[in-house]
């Protein structure tokens, strides 16, 4: 067990560091003006989640009087207090760019956001049509007083507070009035006006603020100003109901009515409205950010992709045909000849998406076992699963109902998957199964054959062209007989077993990674070859940061790639000297789990889909699986070498816990992500060169190579 008083780096303020290497992103003027903007969205989409799960957690650690049991962390209290500090400063960070440095670029690209009082009258003409034609029919003013209560605000919703004065002089006990407004989600935020020369937008709430005497014509419009409410949104699910769909549906609509955690308001809003807002919602003070710009800076990712803006973004990663299934019709036919590797999304995800299809239309196929954790809207896995059982196959598909903020999506798929015939499992009692694997079993001339892809990364064909993910292809038998022994676990009552390649968790994950750390380590006293390098996106467990300051002390040499939290500490004397860490944040998102290990001199890679955190190691069914043919692991080991060398999108954490960018130090530049790309292209090329005479049809179109 690690050391109760080593240096451990909180898991929320290392999280809070990590968005501010997202928000570095969007003030470097070297990347293009709507990547910029879109990096500031993301900054506003992960604070939210943050506040609602994370944020929402400690406010509850702090009400229920918890203790941590590691003296070495902070108490709910202490953290508190330094989170709200942070995100103070670090919303004011976010404003600060949007206005004094991303508007003023956006205007010399001659692209404005106006408000309605510094529009001509033929923009306000155009916004007064608008209003009348779409947006009045879909506002619902709702009045509060002492018939009608203050309504339910939906999580996140955008809503504008309203102070009034009854225009019927008359009228007894008019000195305050109060209504609320919704700006409709489903309605885009923003709206191109007309303009001569460059263009012109504005928001949603501005035109209905401009309007709102059309919406309340008896009374006197003193004071109005949008805000927007953050609510708990962390589930407490009951896993022993007897309709476990039935009580994941009752909590995703509690989650809708959490306590809220924050409040946002302009930074000039009325005292009167900033009054009512706080006694009707019971938000405290220190929950209250005021903002210099508008509310929920989501919809900037939006407005990113706006039509005729595809020079100020980055060139986008169109990716190719992967090179280890060229000249393969049969994508059975190209695993059986040898193990295949695809790192998406330099190379397509459509092998994985046809690997199922295949299997669903072919007669030699019997089953089809596959966990999904998140899957896309309109999910061709999904359709290929259905296709399978509507052809008979054995389909079996584990739909992953605790997946965070996806659970109403999966609900739909797995209700759909049972209709076409599908056994659907809905995860095992108190763990989430976030392994990525599907099995094809299929019969051949020599017997069954049971065909695996492994990753890294969810099925998932939308998020699959923006995450960087590794899969493998296999019909090892070992593979396939560890990979049925999973199942078994997953959709019955086996024991789990002595896998023969796999390292599954919850029972046997973390002893593995344990016993490797601990054999480096061995391997450095005895003066044999040693090294640990990992890529993961977050290093939280206790045990496993103590693990790798043991390792350094003895002389390992650690490198770690971790993208978002890191709470090990590295380059402190006596500590962690041979440990370095750096954060790769870039138009990608890093997402691979990699592991090698020097093993004195015959070095191990391991790929999967588990982090270093305690969730992962323990309360998860999470797998890691060897990358065990040559060719592949000399590829795997040079994908870890391209990421350490990275000296444009790479952050090097520092014993003080800051981050700086790496340094060219004269070398080149050097984008991994950029390098990847090319690299996929070149394999490519090379194997289209080889086949150029082979009378073998390739499994994409030329057109989808390019």
């Amino acid at each position: 067990m690690a050391d109760k008083k080593m240096p451990y780096y909180n898991r929320e303020l290392s999280w809070m560091d990590f968005n501010a290497r997202v928000l570095e992103e969007a003030t470097k003027r070297e990347n293009p003006l709507m990547e910029r903007l879109r990096f500031l969205a993301i900054t506003g989409s992960n604070l939210d989640e943050f506040f609602m799960v994370r944020v929402a957690g400690v406010k509850a650690q702090v009400n229920s009087g918890y203790k941590p049991k590691d003296t070495f962390d902070l108490t709910p209290q202490e953290l508190l207090k330094e989170l709200e500090e942070k995100t103070h400063v670090f919303m004011e960070k976010q404003y600060s760019c949007l206005s004094r440095s991303i508007v003023p670029a956006l205007e010399k690209q001659g692209i404005c956001f106006l408000s309605c009082e510094e529009m001509d009258s033929q923009q306000l003409d155009y916004i007064s049509q608008y209003f009348k034609e779409v947006l009045f029919p879909v506002l619902t003013p709702l009045a509060v007083d002492n018939s009608r209560p203050f309504p339910l605000l939906a999580n996140k919703s955008l809503n504008l507070a309203v102070y009034l004065k009854s225009k019927e002089k008359e009228k007894k006990g008019d000195d305050k009035c109060f209504a609320i407004v919704q700006v409709p989600g489903i309605l885009p935020r923003f709206l191109e006006l007309p303009c001569e020369g460059g263009r012109a937008f504005t928001l949603l709430e501005d035109i209905i603020m401009h309007k709102l005497d059309e919406l309340f014509e008896l009374h006197d419009i003193k004071a109005a100003c949008p805000f927007r409410v953050t609510r708990d949104s962390d589930m407490s699910i009951d896993e022993e109901s007897e309709d476990f769909m039935s009580e994941m549906k009752k909590s995703i609509k509690r989650r809708k009515r959490g306590r809220p955690v924050r409040l946002e308001l302009p930074a000039k809003c009325d005292k009167n409205l900033k009054s009512f807002l706080i006694d009707m919602l019971k938000i405290k003070k220190n929950e209250i950010y005021e903002l210099a710009g508008p509310l929920d800076l989501t919809f900037l990712s939006k407005f990113a992709g706006i039509k005729g803006c595809e020079n100020l973004c980055f060139k986008p990663i169109s990716p190719v045909a992967p090179a280890d299934f060229w000249g393969y019709d049969d994508i059975f036919a190209a695993i059986r000849d040898k193990d295949r590797m695809v790192h998406h999304p330099y190379e397509s995800f459509d092998c994985v998406v046809k690997f199922i299809e295949q299997a669903a239309e072919d007669e030699d196929v019997l089953a089809i076992k596959q966990t999904l954790y998140r899957v896309s809207g309109n999910s061709p896995i999904i359709a290929a699963l259905i296709k399978a059982a509507e052809n008979g196959k054995q389909v079996t598909v584990l739909v992953e109902l605790k997946a965070r903020f996806d659970e109403e999506n999966n609900i739909n798929w797995a209700q759909k998957l049972e209709k076409a015939g599908c056994h659907v499992i809905y995860g095992l009692y108190g763990l989430k199964t976030h392994c990525k694997i599907a099995l094809v079993v299929r019969r051949e001339e020599d017997g069954i054959c049971r065909y695996l892809h492994l990753g890294t990364g969810n099925y998932n064909d939308s998020t699959a062209k923006i995450y960087t993910d590794v899969g493998l292809f296999t019909c090892n038998p070992q593979y396939g007989a560890d990979a049925s022994s999973l199942f078994n676990v997953i959709t019955g009552y086996s024991r789990p077993p002595e896998y023969q390649h796999f390292a599954v968790a919850p029972h046997g994950l973390r002893s593995f990674f344990k016993q490797r750390i601990q054999l480096e380590t061995e391997n450095a006293k005895k003066g044999l070859p040693c090294g640990i390098t990992a890529k993961v996106n977050s290093l939280v467990d206790p045990e496993i940061i103590g693990l790798l300051y043991e390792a350094s002390c003895a002389g390992v040499p650690v490198r770690l790639v971790v993208r978002g939290i890191c709470c090990l500490i590295p380059g402190l004397p006596e500590v962690s000297e041979n440990i370095e860490v750096i954060s790769i944040v870039g138009q990608l998102l890093e997402h691979s789990r990699v592991f090698r290990f020097e093993n004195a001199g015959n070095p191990k890679i391991y790929m999967g889909s588990a982090d270093w955190m305690p969730r992962n190691l323990d309360r998860r069914v999470e797998l890691v699986f060897p990358i065990e043919d040559e060719d592949l692991k000399q590829r795997a080991f040079s994908i870890m070498e391209m990421l350490l060398n990275d000296n444009t999108n790479a952050r090097k954490m520092l014993p003080d816990k800051s981050y700086q960018h790496v340094t060219h130090r004269g070398k080149p530049a050097l984008s991994a992500q950029q390098a990847f790309y090319k690299d996929a292209q070149e394999r490519l090329k090379a194997r289209q060169h080889v086949e150029h005479d082979s009378p073998l049809i390739p499994i994409h179109t030329a057109d989808e190579a390019t």
